[in-house]
């Protein structure tokens, strides 16, 4: 034991005093700070101008014309930087749609006959649109649809003032303390952030797992060429060089989520946003974070151990990275229904366990204690198994140089063992 952990502290500070690592640990720390001060000045800036989008409409009802030019009017008034440039529309509409195709409009608008019916529609044309045009198609589809409505509240001698404050609904949400008389308005920053909580902590487990499972990868196949490993291994058995340089990543992995996180809370702090982050949450993040980190470097042990390059490694890389990127694509399906099918089913592939296990536990949904017990169990397992098969492939592929053996005789060797 004195011996792992030796060569853990070796690795540890061997680690930490490098200028990547240094680099490492400041970028992600700057890039918030950065993003945070960036985008309040953008906030506080305003919305950028853009070019005034050009509209033909062809109302074949007859009777929109006023109100369209009143409500494309108000709306020009009302967004100095987002314009729309109306054209009456007296060409047919084969002559309006060349007009798109030659670039001469951006969108053409062709309002039906019995618009002013329920039965009537509104058709949007546009060529090739480019993406302002795009944006702006909902700046040009409320106006129309504010005049259809006004002139159908006047075909029925209906006020639309009158209607659009009986909808209106003024909505102000609040949220309570653990105790009474504890209550407040929740911001829109702050439904953000509660949304944002579960992703960050699967985030920061997954870049703390592949940056330290890469520095594993390069520091074994380093060691391996520059043949530093044989005089380790004259001193240290196998497993004790594995065991110890998998503890020494793990705290340095440690490290950089730790300076990470307290970045993160530090800059939403800033900008006065509302963090609650329990310690029971916290506990469970750092030993998900452990037992995976066991686990994916085992995986990163067995394949620097076979491999004599890094290019070599990447096409056996492959898989454990698609099986990392499984909850981040399914991250908003879990927290949506943390107790659903799918969340239980990706929380007990010991792979996805701790990424999936630590979404649901953040998101807030109350989650049996059976299953997240359940599930640290089966993750402790499979790391044993995990670390197992790994020093069995170490042992024997670390002193291998050449070509790289393929998976029949990797299995050859842990039948030998």
């Amino acid at each position: 034991m004195q011996k792992i952990l030796k060569i853990a502290q070796r690795e540890y500070i061997e680690t930490v005093k490098t200028k990547t690592f240094i680099f490492m640990i400041l970028m992600l720390p700057v890039m918030i700070v950065l993003i945070v001060y960036f985008a309040g000045k953008l906030q506080g800036s305003g919305p950028a101008d853009r070019p005034p989008i050009r509209v033909a409409v062809t109302d074949l009802s007859g009777e929109l014309g006023p109100q369209i030019e009143a409500s494309f009017d108000q709306h020009n008034t009302n967004n100095p930087n987002k314009r729309v440039s109306l054209q009456e529309s007296q060409a047919t509409q084969e002559q309006e749609k060349e007009r798109l195709r030659r670039d001469e409009l951006d969108v053409y608008v062709v309002l039906d006959k019995d618009v002013l019916e329920e039965t009537g529609k509104m058709h949007v044309f546009t060529h090739k649109p480019k993406p302002p045009v795009i944006e702006a198609l909902w700046t040009i589809e409320n106006p129309m649809r504010d005049a259809v409505f006004k002139q159908r509240c006047k075909r029925r001698d209906l006020s639309p003032e009158l209607i659009g404050n009986l909808r209106n609904l003024p909505i102000e949400r609040m949220e309570i303390g653990s105790t009474g008389g504890q209550e407040r308005v929740q911001s829109e920053g702050d439904r953000v952030v509660k949304m944002a909580i579960p992703f960050f902590f699967m985030y920061l487990l997954f870049i703390g797992i592949l940056t330290m499972g890469q520095q594993m990868l390069s520091s074994i196949i380093e060691e391996k060429n520059s043949r530093v490993i044989e005089v380790l291994l004259s001193a240290v058995s196998p497993f004790e060089l594995m065991a110890g340089k998998i503890l020494g990543l793990v705290s340095v992995g440690l490290t950089v989520v730790f300076l990470w996180g307290v970045s993160a809370c530090g800059a939403a702090s800033w900008q006065g946003l509302s963090i609650d982050i329990s310690p029971a949450i916290l506990t469970y993040f750092i030993l998900y974070y452990v037992l995976a980190f066991f686990l994916f470097s085992s995986f990163m042990v067995g394949i620097g151990s076979i491999c004599n390059t890094i290019k070599e490694t990447q096409s056996l890389l492959k898989p454990v990275i698609i099986l990392c990127v499984v909850p981040i694509i399914a991250w908003q399906n879990i927290i949506r229904d943390a107790n659903g099918t799918l969340a239980r089913v990706l929380s007990f592939l010991p792979p996805t366990t701790p990424m999936v296990m630590i979404l649901r536990l953040s998101s807030g949904t109350e989650i049996w204690i059976v299953e997240t017990l359940f599930s640290i169990v089966l993750l402790a397992a499979s790391v044993l198994g995990g670390v197992w098969v790994a020093a069995r492939v170490f042992r024997t592929g670390i002193l291998m140089y050449g070509k790289r053996p393929g998976l029949r005789e990797v299995g050859r060797w842990l039948k030998q063992a």
